[in-house]
């Protein structure tokens, strides 16, 4: 509806009127004005080519020195030990794949979780199929890994454990420097992807123990299509991409300097003063949770309490469907995730809620808020507001919720709710 004059004044519309709340920064998160500030001139006027022998190339190979120095210092590296990638699912991928093939004389088994990021769960799966034994560990009630658990699965043909720092679903943060030590003592290489963990809680790769690490720049108010793989030092690596010299031609391929100069600002900028902003979003989650818990029966908090990224809340609201609930909250203007992580082409709910021991049917009705450094308590209490009423909404029309004890149970995806 066009807007109208009324009395001499415009009158809003309700679309114009909506607020809206972004609770979706373990997707993704806005690219801060700083960073974007410093990436602008290599788009420009600093164009060159990092491997050209000119002002331009150095300028730009000036530039990604000192992104690497700083994606180095944010998690206790040396800047060699440092490798941009397209992605944090690329960083996956070379790990494993770049181990797995590097040191195949020495054994065929990798060890990995059954939560992990489809960028190594899937890749594990390919790597079957390239001759590879995999083991994919099983998780406790909260999403965690006993490193007793570790130990018992490793072999004389174990050459790489593989083990994500903080899920990406439910927040749950992985013992990864006592996992570690277990690869260790067996003199394992171990990697861990760390996307969600980098920009929001410490991490320190000399103090866990790890020998690779994945990040990725747009999880910390970075730029997307650009991350980075830390190998320490020592590690033999097969090449990702064949080519040119790029990243000490182990990734040929022109290197993307806009972007790695935004990660690069984008990870000082997010470890600078990590202790407070993390504190500062913990209470915001923290106040949702208990409001949540308070003011809606029949939900299920999802991962473990304490051991937990500061920004994630994941919940399975019993009755309803996480996709329909998602719909009530966009129209609202609420962004948040669904935790069944479904695909159009399947009803199946998500591999780590099931993994957890989180029934079929009620993994379905899952959500995932994910809570940043704009979020406010005002954000939280209208997002609170119209939760409740949109569960109730939701509730009122769903058959399972209003049957009575004769009734036959619904189903979804052949499956009792």
């Amino acid at each position: 509806m066009d807007e109208e004059k009324k009395n001499g004044q415009t009158e809003i519309t309700d679309t114009q009127k909506k607020r809206t709340v972004y609770l979706d920064h373990a997707a993704t998160t806005y690219v801060d004005k700083r960073v974007l500030k410093e990436m602008l001139p290599y788009f420009t006027d600093k164009f060159g080519n990092a491997n050209s022998q000119h002002g331009f190339g150095r300028d730009t190979a000036s530039a990604l020195a000192l992104a690497r120095k700083r994606t180095a210092a944010a998690i206790n590296a040396k800047p060699e030990e440092i490798y941009f990638t397209s992605s944090g699912s690329e960083a996956d991928n070379w790990a494993l794949r770049g181990i797995a093939h590097a040191h195949k004389s020495k054994g065929n088994h990798i060890i990995t979780t059954a939560i992990e990021h489809p960028a190594i769960y899937k890749t594990c799966q390919e790597l079957e199929h390239d001759g590879f034994a995999i083991t994919y560990l099983p998780v406790d009630g909260d999403g965690s890994v006993s490193p007793d658990v570790l130990a018992a699965a490793i072999t004389d043909k174990t050459i790489l454990v593989s083990i994500m720092f903080a899920n990406n679903e439910i927040g749950t943060v992985l013992p990864i420097r006592e996992l570690a030590k277990v690869a260790k003592a067996h003199k394992i290489l171990f990697h861990t992807d760390a996307v969600q963990a980098v920009g929001s809680i410490a991490v320190n790769v000399k103090d866990l123990g790890v020998d690779l690490l994945s990040l990725s720049g747009h999880k910390f108010y970075g730029p997307k299509g650009v991350g980075a793989l830390y190998v320490r030092t020592g590690i033999k690596i097969s090449r990702l991409i064949s080519g040119g010299e790029q990243e000490r031609g182990l990734r040929g391929g022109t290197s993307n300097t806009p972007s790695i100069v935004g990660l690069g600002k984008a990870i000082e900028l997010a470890t600078t003063d990590l202790e407070s902003q993390s504190k500062k979003i913990a209470r915001l989650r923290d106040y949702f949770v208990k409001e949540v818990e308070k003011r809606i029966p029949e939900v299920k908090f999802n991962g473990s309490r304490t051991a937990r990224l500061p920004g994630n809340a994941n919940f399975s609201f019993r009755y309803i469907e996480g996709e329909s609930i998602l719909f009530s909250l966009d129209l609202a203007g609420i962004a948040a995730s669904s935790g069944s992580a479904c695909s159009s082409n399947s009803l199946e709910p998500s591999r780590v809620l099931l993994s957890i021991g989180v029934p079929v049917g009620i993994a379905h009705g899952s959500i995932r808020f994910s809570f940043g450094k704009a979020n406010t308590k005002a954000d939280v209490d209208y997002v609170l507001e119209v939760l409740e009423n949109k569960i109730q909404k939701l509730r009122d029309m769903s058959p399972l919720y209003n049957r009575t004890s004769d009734e036959p149970i619904p189903m979804i995806g052949g499956c009792k709710i």
